[in-house]
């Protein structure tokens, strides 16, 4: 399982605060003085603005000139992992993915980066045409019949799904307070709706890693008013039964959602119209190539059946068959008004479009075959490695994604999953472990996608496999890591648990640790 070492040692720069680099008088770039022609003829500018908008101090923004600008920023950028640069297996339920650089050419061209929500439609024309043809396709990707882009991400999506459950049930008149998920759909399945009011149920999975019928028989009644679910799980299981869960809660007059964030393995394949779903979501940053942004900018494209289209959120983009062209379009009878600013994050809808444009039909369901290929080949690979297992559904395939557990190998050595992953930082890859609370014990969570090469599986799998007899032969090297990344073990983690001590801006920073950083004192 050996490959090459590359030799990786990550750049370290222990680059200052860029507020720290100030240097007072200094300047990137001189702007020419105002004419005196012209300053008589405008007069006072400032006087038109309203006192209380004028600032009593300049802002405290950072001097410096450009080349020094330039070198700090891409100081920051050589300490920076990710798709482009490494093996992202180890992002797991997160989709990392190629995001063809072509589609940065278009959403960075003026004809879309200098477009100000606010222009008369008339004057945005092509953007909401792309809108409008993304939702066309949406649908036909989900089997759904009517789609918005204005929810920021996944959760928020989950968000604006609790929302339109509330308005729906309101409308018909209907007091049901209670939700219901399974413990490994995601965890914002559960916590979104708990910010609309809803009760939350989460029933758990059987040894095998599947929720049975029986089991959501028990929690299904007159107060269910949605269920919410990701299919497949976290866990990379598909539940072959989600047909029966879906008349079940229909039955119950409760409305289902379907949590599509883990929809990379079933692209093209299995549709939420099938399974009788009222409402669905995608992530068009991750599985629709848009870059991940570390939580965004994201879109979290919510898609509804007929019926319930009346609750989305506004504006929706239509088409004038009169006019012939395509108009913002706020009357929505019962919707549930604004859920973001404007009518979406336009970047992500373009990458999303020229995406499935470049690919085709046949080309979505080919991602969903390789992503699934990819995912049991590694599965394959990861079996062979000591101390580590895959819980649930032992022998069987996976769909884009499995949970492991390095628990053998922590009872064997000491070595924990959190040692492991900052000993993967040393071979230059990454490597996430699970939402807490940790359910499958000392957990790492691993998804391929359609994007990486037998090889670089190959590479992963042996970083793996030399940590794992790492472990084994010296649990203290592993426990010591990382070595070749920027920054060495955190001794001390109450400045991220303690929130009392985290420094947003850099005024909170200056107010509390200033001193510390900066003995000198100095401003």
């Amino acid at each position: 399982m050996s490959t090459k070492d590359t030799g990786f040692h990550q750049a370290r720069w222990n680059e200052p605060i860029i507020y720290d680099l100030t240097s007072p008088g200094e300047r990137g770039i001189l702007v020419p003085q105002t004419e005196g022609e012209i300053k008589d003829r405008v007069g006072d500018v400032l006087a038109r603005v309203p006192e209380k908008m004028r600032r009593v101090s300049r802002a405290p923004l950072p001097e410096m000139g450009q080349s020094r600008v330039l070198q700090h920023y891409l100081r920051l950028a050589q300490e920076t992992l990710g798709r482009d640069l490494n093996i992202d297996v180890g992002q797991g339920t997160c989709t990392m993915k190629y995001n063809p650089p072509v589609n940065e050419a278009f959403v960075t061209t003026p004809k879309i980066a200098d477009l100000h929500p606010l222009q008369d439609e008339r004057t945005v024309q092509g953007v909401l045409e792309i809108v409008y043809r993304l939702d066309k396709f949406m649908r036909e990707i989900s089997g759904l019949d009517r789609f918005s882009f204005q929810p920021g991400g996944g959760s928020h999506a989950i968000y604006t799904m609790a929302a339109m459950v509330r308005a729906y049930l309101e409308q018909k008149g209907e007091n049901r307070d209670e939700i219901v998920t399974t413990l490994f759909s995601h965890p914002s399945d559960a916590a979104a709706p708990r910010l609309k009011g809803y009760k939350v149920i989460i029933v758990p999975a059987e040894e095998d890693g599947f929720v049975r019928l029986a089991s959501l028989e028990k929690v299904v009644s007159e107060r269910t008013a949605a269920l919410f679910i990701t299919n497949p799980e976290d866990t990379g299981i598909f539940n072959p039964h989600i047909r029966q869960f879906i008349d079940l809660v229909h039955a119950a007059g409760g409305l289902c959602g379907y949590d599509q964030a883990n929809a990379n393995g079933i692209l093209g394949i299995t549709r939420a119209k099938e399974a009788g779903f009222d409402m669905s979501f995608f992530n068009l940053h991750k599985t629709f190539a848009s870059p991940h942004g570390c939580g965004g900018p994201g879109s979290g494209a919510i898609g509804v059946t007929e019926e319930l289209a009346p609750f989305l959120p506004v504006p929706l983009i239509d088409y004038d068959e009169r006019s012939g062209g395509c108009f913002l379009n706020y009357d929505v009878e019962h919707t549930i008004g604004k859920v973001k600013d404007y009518y979406g994050v336009i970047p992500a809808v373009v990458r999303a479009y020229a995406w499935i444009m470049s690919l085709g039909a046949e080309g979505i369901r080919e991602v969903a075959r390789v992503a699934v290929l990819n995912n049991n080949y590694l599965l394959h690979k990861m079996y062979q490695i000591k101390g580590v297992e895959a819980p649930f559904a032992p022998g069987k395939h996976r769909l884009e994604q499995v949970r492991y557990s390095w628990q053998k190998l922590t009872e064997d050595t000491g070595v924990v999953t959190t040692d492991i992953q900052q000993r993967v930082a040393d071979y230059g890859g990454h490597y996430w472990m699970s939402h807490e609370p940790w359910v499958v014990p000392q957990p790492v969570t691993l998804e391929p996608t359609e994007s990486y090469s037998r090889d670089e599986l190959d590479k992963y799998a042996s970083i793996m496999e030399r940590i794992s007899e790492e472990a084994y032969d010296d649990p203290e090297l592993v426990k010591g890591s990382p070595y070749n990344s920027t920054i060495g073990k955190m001794a001390d983690h109450s400045y991220l648990d303690d929130p009392d001590k985290w420094a947003i801006t850099w005024r909170a920073y200056k107010k509390r640790y200033r001193g510390y950083f900066n003995p000198r004192g100095d401003d």
